[in-house]
């Protein structure tokens, strides 16, 4: 990646602004209208890798509800006191302001360059399209109904009404295959493209891959929905290597770090270790990826107390890899898709390949991922409880375990894969015993701004708890 790219975005830090600050967009006299595409989607993906990436207790908890990491001397977050901590109100912020309004106002840009080719605006605008999606489907995946037809209109609209989840995710299908379809790997994209490097060919199997993952979110809240798209997206071409990831590799100085290096370098604090619930479930199978994932300060490996107060040093610490500024983040990637894979086959879909081999596909892509060496691998995957012919449970249990151990440093995903399968079984914080929350509450500020859109949308879902079920988890 050139360093400028990443770098310039402090140049139009304007753009980003607090929810006070929103309607200033429409009256800023640098509108950003003005500013080049290229920098506002740049802006935009940027801000989405660091907000997903983020270990800050203040805009991010998903490593912590997730019960991958644990904290030491607080536990307001892994007790889930969510709404006093204001993390919703800061997450909303982040994805409406800094991701989707970028992302909206950079589709204005390009469509109004007179000096862009037809096709090359029509890749732009697509590859636009896709990142939009995925950030419109983390949303839903963590509030239900939220804003989605009346959003982004700043004074136009300052109290839009929420829609309706499913709704929204089969709007987000249609969006998506239509960006699918518009990218055109015959014409160049955005030049400065520090995901793909302009590789449309890789945009499109993240285009698909992202339909894939959209309709298995809706396997159990309808089935034929879900067969079709996921059928249709598997047959488009998915990602099917870890060279096909969707991942921002970070840049070796401060500025354009990881987001982890300011929360567990420059913080100068020792506010996480690694969970006993995690690290458990991988002493239990020897796992390999314990070498990476954790320092050797402490073996055997012993996990924080999920929930409690714990002593930084008398527990295992977070691997080196997570400290190192250049460490990439990771939206998507090859194992993910291949347990949904493996989810997809056992339920019958036409997706090719057996619900075994996708399954130890996703293990073997993770463990690859990390560096673990194929001699291990094959250990691992031979072990009994391992094995998927052999290994304890249902195939859904079978499924999400290693499901859940893959998407390390991917809290968001990890947690999600709790909420579809109902495993692995997951504590009660030791302080507390609140429940493992199955969605964050409402941003506080959203019932002092648009009070009466809100109280119909918690309604609608059943009330604004954390134990209200996103739609789709119906079982």
């Amino acid at each position: 990646m050139k360093k400028y790219i990443i770098g310039s975005l402090l140049a139009f830090s304007v753009i980003s602004c607090s929810n006070e600050d929103y309607a200033e967009l429409n009256v800023d006299p640098k509108n950003p209208t003005e500013v080049p595409a290229s920098f506002l989607f740049t802006n935009g993906v940027k801000s989405l890798f660091d907000q997903m990436g983020s270990t800050s207790v203040n805009r991010n908890i998903f490593r912590l509800v997730a019960q991958h990491w644990t904290e030491t001397q607080y536990t307001e977050e892994t007790n889930y006191d969510i709404r006093n901590r204001g993390i919703p109100d800061t997450h909303v912020t982040i994805m409406y302001t800094n991701v989707l309004y970028d992302l909206k106002k950079a589709k204005e840009s390009l469509l109004s360059d007179d000096s862009l080719l037809p096709a090359e605006k029509q890749n732009q605008e697509a590859m636009i399209s896709v990142i939009e999606v995925y950030a419109w489907q983390q949303l839903v995946d963590l509030f239900g109904n939220i804003p989605y037809s009346e959003a982004l209109q700043g004074n136009a609209n300052v109290t839009p009404k929420y829609d309706d989840a499913f709704t929204i995710y089969k709007d987000l299908l249609t969006r998506v295959t239509a960006a699918y379809n518009n990218l055109n790997a015959g014409s160049p994209g955005f030049e400065n493209d520090f995901i793909y490097n302009n590789d449309i060919s890789k945009w499109k199997k993240l285009a698909a891959s992202l339909k894939f993952k959209l309709a298995m979110r809706l396997a159990d809240v309808d089935p034929a929905l879900s067969k079709q798209e996921a059928e249709a997206a598997y047959n488009l071409g998915l990602i099917s290597s870890n060279a096909d990831n969707f991942t921002l590799q970070y840049e070796d100085n401060t500025a354009n770090a990881n987001p982890l290096y300011a929360d567990l370098v420059l913080s100068g604090r020792q506010d996480f270790v690694p969970a006993d619930t995690f690290v458990d479930y991988l002493n239990g199978l020897n796992d390999p990826r314990r070498t990476v994932f954790f320092d050797d300060n402490k073996i055997p490996y012993v996990g924080g107390v999920y929930g409690d107060f714990n002593t930084y040093t008398n527990y295992t610490h977070i691997g080196d890899v997570f400290y190192t500024r250049t460490l990439p983040g990771d939206l998507m990637d090859y194992s993910e898709i291949s347990f949904l894979l493996s989810d997809a086959r056992e339920r019958g879909y036409n997706v090719g390949s057996t619900a075994a081999a996708y399954y130890t596909q996703g293990i073997t892509a993770s463990m690859e991922y990390w560096g673990i060496s194929a001699a291990d691998i094959a250990t691992y995957l031979a072990r009994p409880d391992v094995n998927y012919a052999t290994a304890p449970g249902t195939w859904k249990e079978r499924l999400a375990k290693q499901f859940w151990i893959a998407m390390y440093n991917r809290g968001f995903e990890a947690w999600t894969v709790w909420r579809m399968y109902d495993a692995p079984t997951l504590k009660l914080p030791v302080a507390t015993g609140t429940p493992v929350p199955k969605r964050f509450t409402y941003p506080v500020t959203e019932n002092n701004l648009n009070g009466a859109n809100l109280s119909q949308a918690a309604s609608a879902i059943g009330g604004d708890t954390q134990q209200t079920k996103i739609f789709w988890d119906v079982n």
